[in-house]
């Protein structure tokens, strides 16, 4: 239950995302899988797989203090996020307002509306279109940065080593 090899963490979370795709194709939703698979088992693994290569591959120690403040912190967002699911309707209730207002517009209206007939790609593609699209651009922003923070710090390492090593050079030929 408890693994403190950061690189059999990784591969277990690349395997899991990579179970999620496959049961989201099984439920008929192609296009969530993709992202799953995408995201979850693609662009993760690496990002988790460039920060081992860049630490160490074996998880710190902490100290039991720093557990315990942790468990508390998780154990009072739990109890309030229990207490905030209490105004909700019950899972399943046909008069939620989901059930009521926008199932019927999307399971009837949305194939002449907009030509797609899986539904799940015709409202994550046209009625949240915008919502999408910002998730995307969000995903790529944090791709680039951490690209440039990977790439800047490996510049800089190099660059900042060879000045130095041509100062040093040039100082020891000054008479």
């Amino acid at each position: 239950m408890r693994i403190r090899n950061l690189l059999a963490v990784t591969m277990l979370t690349g395997i899991y995302s990579l179970i999620v795709a496959v049961l989201f194709v099984l439920l008929d939703a192609p296009d969530v899988a993709l992202t799953e698979a995408a995201v979850g088992a693609g662009l993760m693994v690496i990002l988790m797989l460039g920060t081992i290569a860049l630490t160490t591959q074996e998880e710190r120690r902490q100290s039991m203090r720093h557990n315990l403040l942790a468990l508390v912190v998780v154990a009072i967002t739990g109890a309030a996020l229990i207490y905030a699911t209490l105004d909700m309707p019950l899972f399943g209730d046909p008069e939620a307002p989901a059930h009521v207002h926008l199932s019927p517009r999307f399971t009837q209206e949305s194939p002449d509306e907009i030509g797609i007939p899986n539904m799940v790609t015709s409202v994550l593609a046209s009625y949240r279109g915008i919502d999408t699209l910002g998730e995307a651009v969000v995903v790529f922003a944090a791709a680039v940065g951490v690209l440039l923070v990977l790439g800047t710090g490996a510049v800089r390492g190099r660059g900042h080593g060879n000045r130095g090593r041509a100062r040093r050079e040039d100082q020891d030929e000054a008479p």
